[in-house]
């Protein structure tokens, strides 16, 4: 178990390469990862699954002890980055699936990557964590009428659909999660380590998937997206910091807010989007996976150095 657990860490530390490494050979070998599609939400909900192993319910208190700090980076969350979305998508004058696109990534929950990034830029891991369980608990109410709001202006949006769909890909595991934690605690708690490595395997698995699906539309508009992932991250990052120095939280506690802001659950994104648009809109969500990464590993380490400067 203690290699298996190595392992995984090694995966979880390495996270950003293997996502960058299989998305360049699914661009250039895309009949090798096709086959993967049809199982994207199943992937998905291995993660959701996974994250509901780990939720407890100390995760939940800094919400009754700090309920003013949760509630900003929850509304931050679910209005920075739709809103930035939208704006990039009519400024960029994008194609209606990549803005659809774009949008739907920007209306998704905060990612649990997002714990780890907060982690190592020693922000304050506790606030980060309940962001992220309150977001991705509300994602069934709140992302699927974000998007309506906000992307019917280029795409017709099933919000009932959309709904049923993050329920079952997101909140049904969830819970299952917290009932297998419960009833087989010992096994869970086993299992539990080795979750960075599953999470890695399907996520990789899932941006694969998109990118082979969307490999000529990628190599036609792949510039584009990624121009406008790398500023959507960026202004979220700034815009969140920008938001809690403002509403005056300390320092550590808008490193926690900002991260949350950048970073989303781009697999969630890919999902949503695969199933309900198109493998193009699809897309944005599998560049942002690759691209939150890199920056979000960039800036903690910047964070971290000068914490201890």
């Amino acid at each position: 178990m203690k290699v298996l657990e190595r392992i995984s860490q090694f995966a979880g530390n390495t996270f950003a390469f293997w996502v960058l490494l299989f998305a360049a050979l699914a661009f250039f070998v895309p009949d090798g990862f096709t086959w993967i599609a049809p199982y994207i939400s199943i992937l998905l909900g291995i993660i959701m699954f996974g994250m509901g192993m780990t939720l407890s319910v100390d995760d939940f208190k800094e919400v009754g002890k700090h309920p003013k700090k949760v509630a900003i980076g929850i509304i931050a969350q679910f209005t920075i980055m739709p809103l930035l979305a939208f704006g990039l998508a009519v400024g960029f004058r994008l194609p209606p699936e990549v803005a659809a696109g774009v949008i739907l990534v920007g209306c998704c929950p905060g990612g649990t990557s997002s714990n780890v990034m907060t982690f190592l830029a020693r922000g304050n891991v506790a606030l980060s964590v309940a962001i992220t369980s309150c977001t991705t608990l509300l994602a069934p109410f709140v992302t699927p009428g974000l998007i309506l709001l906000l992307a019917s202006k280029w795409l017709p949006v099933s919000a009932g659909a959309m709904f049923w769909s993050v329920v079952k890909i997101v909140l049904i595991p969830i819970i299952l999660g917290l009932i297998a934690k419960v009833l087989f605690r010992k096994q869970a708690e086993q299992s539990v380590k080795a979750m960075p490595l599953v999470s890695v395997t399907a996520i990789v698995a899932i941006v694969a998937a998109v990118v082979s699906g969307s490999q000529q539309k990628i190599a036609e508009t792949g510039l584009l997206i990624l121009l406008v992932v790398i500023i959507h991250n960026g202004l979220g990052y700034l815009i969140g910091y920008g938001v809690a120095r403002l509403l005056k939280l300390n320092y550590a506690d808008r490193k926690a807010i900002a991260i949350e802001v950048g970073m989303q659950n781009s697999g969630l994104g890919a999902a949503l989007a695969a199933a309900h648009f198109s493998p193009l809109a699809a897309v944005p969500s599998a560049i942002f996976s690759v691209w939150h990464n890199i920056s979000g590993s960039l800036l903690a380490t910047w964070w971290s150095k000068k914490s201890e400067k």
